[in-house]
């Protein structure tokens, strides 16, 4: 099925590593342009940062296939900085598509232990960032025409875990944010979904931080100790999916195989929602 998005064009936030750079490849893949976006710096000390070292190979990736990329560093928390992205982008290729408001950050800790900053930081990367990518995305998609935003959320934005209330809200956010827009642009043939994932095996959650939560009894914890542990949250035996994995799903909802899908918080949680 390669070619499907010949002539279209992507944006994709967060495209340094992880989810962001498995999505820009795979729509390249399939013949689309790539528009892309990461801050390539720190954001938050507890949620490990990409480099700019991280985007060169990115962007190394997409023109592998064939394909052409416009890069730029930016933070989701500046309108300017994704409306130049995207602007950028629009006078290269002439066209915008789709958009994956991928970008985002990670962080644990119990509720009452939360600092004023660490929840004000993660509403307004995760949810209010989202917001903005679509804020500055929704003129072009309006003048294309059938265009489609992708949301990666979270299945802990429809069920939520201990130790992580501050992204769950943002993620529950980011789905109410979704359905929203979906109403809201329908009209104009613009669909609108979110893609749900159980843990995804990115530098997100590889990282000692996170492997402690599932083996808090081991003093350095390794991603090979908490497998066992951490496949107990999902029905499938998996303690993870892969980028690729979310990739493939965000294909699909914007392929014309989907073309009547919108409104949709598609889970890819290896069974998670219902465990």
């Amino acid at each position: 099925m390669t070619g499907r998005f010949e002539g279209k064009v992507a944006f994709a936030t967060g495209a340094a590593r992880g989810q962001g750079r498995a999505v820009a490849v795979a729509f390249a893949r399939e013949g689309a342009d790539i528009i892309a976006l990461d801050i390539c710096g720190a954001v938050a000390p507890d949620s490990p940062s990409s480099i700019p070292a991280d985007f060169e190979e990115t962007v190394a990736a997409v023109q592998a296939q064939g394909r052409q990329i416009v890069a730029k560093h930016g933070d989701i928390r500046d309108l300017a900085a994704i409306e130049h992205a995207i602007d950028c982008g629009v006078k290269t290729f002439g066209r915008l598509d789709f958009v994956i408001a991928n970008a985002g950050i990670s962080g644990m800790g119990a509720s009452d232990q939360l600092t004023t900053e660490q929840w004000d930081r993660m509403i307004e990367v995760n949810l209010s960032g989202a917001w903005r990518t679509c804020r500055a995305a929704i003129p072009h998609l309006r003048a294309t025409e059938n265009g489609v935003i992708i949301f990666t959320a979270s299945a802990t934005g429809i069920k939520a875990l201990p130790g992580v209330s501050h992204y769950s809200a943002a993620k529950h956010g980011v789905i109410g944010l979704m359905q929203s827009l979906a109403a809201e642009l329908g009209p104009k043939w613009i669909r609108v979904n979110a893609v749900c994932s159980t843990t995804v095996r990115t530098p997100m959650i590889e990282h000692e931080a996170h492997f402690r939560l599932f083996r808090p009894d081991l003093e350095h914890p390794t991603a090979a100790d908490i497998e066992k542990a951490a496949a107990r949250i999902n029905i499938l035996p998996t303690p993870w999916v892969e980028a690729e994995d979310v990739a493939n799903a965000i294909l699909w909802l914007c392929s014309d195989e989907a073309r009547f899908i919108t409104g949709v918080a598609l889970p890819v949680d290896a069974g998670f929602l219902i465990k």
